[in-house]
């Protein structure tokens, strides 16, 4: 079962797998038609996308937590545009932990990689995409290590509760430059795209906690 708000990628998806001896019992969209197509065809291994309509944040993951909740052993292999440790936390800590799989989109591309992982992922395994692994194994206690100098600057003078165009001031560059390192900053710190107004408060509680 695959689940992928882009038409084409899941249009794609669906003809490789095809092509690979897989039935495809059911390609959706969203995650709510994700849990009733799971509900309806009880498929041997689903694909999901994180991002997915309605909100485009996490709710194929979190579709796929749940869905694992109820069926500690079913297959997921969810599919993801960058890395974001939780996410693969909470899909590894899902269900009883076997049978499932946290790939980047990009390694899809790379067709015998995707399809062993999908049948790794399928007979009862864990699969973690490599360059996930090597992200967890950096992680550091200093988060804002990551940061370039000027990252720290916007950080500093978003904690003191400064607006994108009094930082653009102070430090005499325009606000789209400013948007650009307060975009860096919430990558680099794992924070994942959501309400930006929660994402500034989160990023803040990390440069006062170090």
């Amino acid at each position: 079962m695959l689940a992928e708000d882009s038409v084409l990628l899941r249009e794609g998806l669906a003809g490789l797998l095809h092509r690979c001896g897989h039935q495809v019992v059911a390609a959706v969209g969203d995650a709510v038609a994700l849990v009733s197509a799971v509900e309806a065809h009880t498929p041997d291994v689903i694909v999901t996308d994180v991002r997915m309509p309605p909100g485009f944040q996490d709710e194929g993951l979190h579709a796929a937590v749940r869905m694992r909740e109820r069926t500690p052993a079913l297959p997921v292999l969810v599919l993801s545009q960058y890395v974001q440790r939780k996410y693969a936390s909470d899909l590894l800590d899902s269900g009883d932990g076997t049978g499932v799989g946290y790939l980047l989109k990009d390694r899809v591309g790379q067709v015998e990689d995707f399809v062993d992982a999908l049948h790794d992922v399928a007979d009862g395994g864990t699969v973690v995409d490599p360059e996930v692994v090597r992200q967890l194994l950096r992680r550091r206690r200093d988060p804002l290590e990551r940061l370039t100098p000027r990252e720290r600057e916007v950080l500093a003078l978003i904690a003191e509760g400064r607006s994108n165009g009094s930082i653009a001031r102070e430090l005499v560059v325009s606000e789209a430059a400013v948007g650009k390192h307060i975009s860096g900053i919430f990558t680099k710190l794992d924070l994942p795209p959501a309400d930006e107004t929660h994402r500034r408060v989160l990023a803040v509680l990390a440069y006062l906690r170090t």
